[in-house]
């Protein structure tokens, strides 16, 4: 996945605030060791002494040098040995002051045989959940708040079957899509009318895929397709790199979410940034999911019979009913209970 250059310095600042920390912990476990146990203090010391002896030995090379370096490693396990029993004799574990390592893999430095460890990966995403939660539009979206009351369960005469069987379907299927992420085989298309909680659900699907440690990227189709044009066209060169940094992300993130499909103006730019974004992810078996109030033939109007035919074959419909659930809550209507 391309990496966005600030969220990438925010990481690093991160990582630099967790070191700190470590380091202030190590000096503060230093600091009592030494009250408790000055005996520690004066070994520590010693082998602070040891080691300059050792270069001075490694640089001078006496005729000696093979003995003289014997006897400096003999006499620095002595001292460790009896570090180690005045710690655990005072009730330390034997670790307590080696240096504090968060990572492992990277020891701390964020790198990995000159690749970002996982560890940056963790942070980089914790970046991008709060960025995405910024964009989601209450901050608070969630499954569990998700009421499924705002439904009619009266059945339609047309299908046969309630708002609220409808909606449970759906709300089942989003809810599985982001708990089983990303072990899943599909995408999700959201179509329905407006104010049925088609953006609620998706923002829900975000939320808990980023917090998964995924990315994600969330936003509206007319911002997103507007990006892949500013990365052609602007004139300037600030602007058009900002936008190339939005583009890799909307190609290469795990999951996107594409926010009201059909309410961008409908330009030759547009629709091949739209094929582009959705072609390049299905081809690298990244997730999508897709909102929209269009039905299939408002869809085979403003696209082309190949986005079309990728956004039937390759994504589950999820059709949404009911009742404009803002207008509803605007009037006073909180919910058949």
């Amino acid at each position: 996945m391309a990496h966005d250059g600030k969220l990438l310095a925010r990481a690093r600042e991160a990582l630099e605030q967790d070191r700190a920390a470590n380091q202030a912990e190590q000096q503060r476990r230093t600091e009592q060791v030494y009250r408790d146990i000055p005996q520690v203090e004066q070994i520590d010391d010693r082998l602070r002494g040891h080691m300059a002896e050792l270069v001075r030995l490694t640089i001078s090379r006496p005729p000696d040098l093979a003995a003289r370096l014997e006897a400096l490693k003999e006499a620095n396990l002595d001292l460790q040995m009896r570090r180690a029993g005045l710690l655990t004799e005072h009730g330390y574990p034997i670790e307590y002051l080696d240096e504090i390592i968060s990572c492992p893999e990277c020891q701390d430095t964020g790198l990995v045989n000159g690749v970002l460890c996982a560890c940056m990966e963790r942070r980089y995403n914790h970046e991008l959940t709060k960025e995405l939660s910024a964009l989601l539009r209450n901050g608070n979206e969630s499954f569990e708040q998700f009421d499924l009351n705002y439904y009619s369960d009266q059945p339609e005469a047309e299908s046969g079957i309630s708002p609220r069987q409808a909606m449970t379907i759906a709300f089942q299927a989003c809810r599985h899509f982001a708990y089983s992420f990303p072990d899943i085989s599909q995408n999700l298309l959201l179509r329905g009318g407006t104010g049925l909680g088609k953006t609620y659900l998706s923002a829900c699907i975000a939320r808990v895929v980023a917090e998964k440690g995924f990315s994600v990227c969330y936003d509206t189709a007319f911002s997103a397709l507007e990006a892949f044009e500013k990365q052609k066209f602007s004139r300037s060169p600030e602007d058009a790199e900002a936008a190339s940094v939005r583009v890799s992300r909307m190609l290469s993130c795990d999951l996107m979410i594409l926010d009201d499909l059909g309410t961008e103006m409908v330009t030759a730019m547009s629709v091949s940034a739209l094929y582009t974004l959705l072609n390049s992810r299905l081809n690298a078996g990244l997730h999508t999911v897709i909102s929209t109030n269009c039905t299939n033939e408002e869809l085979e109007r403003r696209y082309t019979p190949q986005i079309c035919s990728r956004i039937h074959g390759e994504f589950l419909e999820l059709p949404f009913y009911g009742t404009d659930i803002r207008l509803m809550q605007k009037h006073g209507y909180s919910g058949d209970r």
